[in-house]
C-alpha cells in the first residue's frame, strides 16, 4: 500500500483503489490533455473522474499496479494534491478572457504556479489569484491571495476554507506585477523560515502578531 503522495496517488475510501491528480496549471487544460484523461480513464476502467475544487480533474479507481502506467500514458505531471506545501494556484480569467477583469490573473497565476507549486513548507499553503474585486478564485479564503484593481494588486494573507474558516485580511494594494511577486516572494520566504509544522497561514499569524508579520515580509 502506498502512502498518500507516493506516486503522485491518494488512497481511496476502499483502502484498495488510488486517485491521481494531473497537474493543469489554473484549470486550464488543452483538447489533447482531455482525450488523455479520457483514454486513461477507460483504458484502467477506473470509477470515475472528478473536477476537483482546485479546477483539475482527479482520476478515481485505479489499481497500484496501474498507476506508473497511467502517469506514462498521460504524460502530465503530478499536481501537489496532499502533503505540507504550496498546492494548485487558482486563478480566474483575469481581463484576459473576462470582460470585468481589472489585472492579468492568468499571468500572474502562471508566474506562481511555476515558481512554487509543490514548494515544500513546514504547512500547506493555498493561492488565489483573482482579476477583480469579484474574487472568482475565492481569494479571501487562501492562505495568500492577489486582488486585482484599477491601480494593482492587492494582497490577502490568513485566509482558509478548512473546519475553522477565517477571510483574509489586507496587507497592502495598489501594486504593480514586480512588487507584488516580490512581496509574495517574501511572504513564501517568511513563512517558509518561521513556521511550524502543520501550521497554515492565519494561524502563523496570530502567534508571531501581525504587525510583525506585516513589518518583516513588507521590507524591502
Amino acid at each position: 500500500m502506498l502512502n498518500d503522495g507516493e506516486k503522485g496517488a491518494v488512497l481511496q475510501r476502499d483502502k484498495e483503489t488510488y486517485a491521481i491528480v494531473p497537474h493543469l496549471p489554473l484549470g486550464l487544460i488543452t483538447p489533447a490533455q482531455l482525450r488523455k484523461i479520457a483514454d486513461v480513464a477507460d483504458k484502467y476502467k477506473t470509477a470515475a473522474l472528478k473536477i476537483t475544487s482546485a479546477a483539475r480533474i482527479a482520476i478515481v479507481g485505479l489499481k497500484e499496479a496501474d498507476i506508473d502506467n497511467a502517469w506514462r500514458d498521460l504524460g502530465i505531471a503530478p499536481g501537489a494534491a496532499v502533503g505540507l506545501c504550496v498546492r494548485s494556484i487558482k486563478a480566474c480569467p483575469g481581463n484576459t478572457l473576462c470582460r470585468l477583469g481589472q489585472q492579468d490573473a492568468l499571468t500572474m497565476g502562471t508566474e506562481l504556479d511555476t515558481r512554487y507549486h509543490g514548494l515544500e513548507l513546514p504547512g500547506k499553503m493555498k493561492m488565489g489569484v483573482s482579476g477583480c474585486p469579484n474574487q472568482c478564485a475565492e481569494t479571501s479564503v487562501k492562505d495568500l491571495g492577489l486582488v486585482g484593481k484599477a491601480k494593482g494588486w492587492t494582497i490577502l494573507v490568513g485566509g482558509n476554507a478548512a473546519s475553522k474558516a477565517r477571510i483574509g485580511v489586507t496587507l497592502c494594494e495598489d501594486l504593480s506585477n514586480e512588487d507584488t511577486l516580490a512581496t509574495c516572494a517574501r511572504i513564501i520566504a517568511y513563512f517558509k523560515e518561521n513556521s511550524k509544522k502543520g501550521e497554515r497561514m492565519g494561524r502563523f499569524m496570530d502567534r508571531v502578531g501581525f504587525e510583525t508579520f506585516k513589518a518583516e515580509v513588507l521590507t524591502a
